[in-house]
């Protein structure tokens, strides 16, 4: 009978982490709520943590940050360097916590879920569908591919000045689960001067990207600030999008924040800034190229085909390098892709595209298998 029935696919094994007891229940009650996940161990602080880790081997960790003992950073770093485990930090909206969070995802962990409301969270159920979610996709990541370019290390970025001369081309580039140490990678290769400028959206919640921004602004030539919304897109700047809102563009390539519903269960959504993108820069006459790092889902995947529509090029993140590829892969196999490249050519591939340099494009395999050098959307 059970040959006829097949095997039962065995659930993710998940342990957590946090020093509130009433926490660990919360988010325990609702990590089993999905039959595919189970969760085989709490521990109480970083230390309990590490043992736990070695003895128990769980696939997926969820870490808080501030703890006694030995708090969420160390215990990170240890879980990476002693047995290397896929972790989603779970975070309170501090600036403190927010701060941690973000070195956290230059650290190794793959993700973060905010507590609603503090340290102790009792309406955790809000984030429901984000921490389950974002459990699964870390449950498929490759840690390989994210160990090769955790940076250490201070700055080395020089001192920014302002870009001269008129703005040329507008980069996008949409990122998701393992984005924040791409991006990092990708726009620390970026060229100061660059008559562009770069609009990311990040999936993250809403509190953690101001800090993403002020990371990523130390390892960037270019100038990298939060979008605030009622910004003009200026050359030699970097635009991130806020947490918890979509990032728009009217005419005049000016910035808008918009509190519009989710879009592929994500807010900020790639797709809802390139669906007013497109048409602005377009219409402005500037060049246009765009990028898809790491994440999960298909978000990117239908402003790509806008983008690539309206003569711009695109580039995808390649599976070897990718964390999670769920977003790189839905463009490559929509056959999107000009150039399928692994992480550390993306950021030269970039500059190349906005001087207007030759392309030297890995073809993207169609769903097929067949090469696709070019194509239309």
């Amino acid at each position: 009978m059970s040959s006829l029935l097949g095997t039962a696919r065995p659930k993710t094994r998940i342990l957590v982490v946090d020093d509130s007891s009433f926490m660990r229940r919360i988010i325990t009650g609702i990590i089993q709520e999905d039959p595919s996940l189970e969760v085989i161990g709490q521990a109480r602080d970083g230390l309990d943590a590490l043992e736990q880790v070695k003895r128990l081997g769980p696939d997926v960790v969820t870490l808080d940050v501030q703890m006694p003992k030995l708090d969420g950073l160390a215990t990170l770093a240890r879980i990476m360097a002693e047995k290397p485990t896929p972790v989603v930090m779970v975070s309170s909206l501090t600036r403190e916590a927010a701060a941690e969070t973000v070195e956290a995802l230059s650290l190794g962990a793959l993700d973060v879920v905010a507590k609603p409301s503090g340290a102790i969270s009792f309406d955790m159920f809000k984030a429901k569908e984000e921490l389950i979610t974002k459990v699964k996709a870390a449950s498929h990541a490759r840690l390989s591919a994210m160990a090769a370019r955790v940076r250490t290390g201070t700055s080395t970025r020089p001192l920014w000045s302002p870009t001269t001369g008129r703005l040329e081309t507008v980069v996008f580039i949409a990122s998701s689960t393992g984005g924040p140490s791409a991006l990092g990678q990708v726009l620390a290769d970026l060229a100061e001067g660059l008559p562009a400028a770069v609009v990311v959206v990040q999936h993250m919640p809403k509190g953690f990207t101001n800090s993403l921004a002020a990371r990523l602004d130390d390892l960037c030539p270019l100038k990298v600030t939060e979008a605030e919304g009622g910004e003009q897109l200026e050359p030699g700047h970097v635009y991130l999008a806020q947490g918890g809102r979509h990032l728009t563009v009217r005419a005049g390539l000016l910035l808008e924040l918009d509190d519009g519903p989710p879009r592929h269960s994500v807010k900020p959504a790639a797709d809802v800034t390139l669906e007013t993108l497109v048409p602005a820069v377009h219409a402005s006459r500037k060049r246009m190229v765009g990028a898809v790092l790491t994440g999960m889902g298909m978000d990117g995947a239908r402003g790509m085909a806008l983008l690539r529509k309206a003569g711009g090029k695109v580039l995808a993140q390649n599976e070897a390098t990718s964390v999670v590829y769920g977003m790189p892969r839905a463009v490559v196999e929509m056959g999107l892709a000009d150039e399928v490249l692994p992480l550390e050519e993306i950021g030269p591939a970039l500059v190349r595209s906005v001087r207007g340099g030759p392309a030297q494009p890995e073809p993207a395999p169609d769903r097929c298998g067949q090469s696709v050098a070019g194509g239309t959307a």
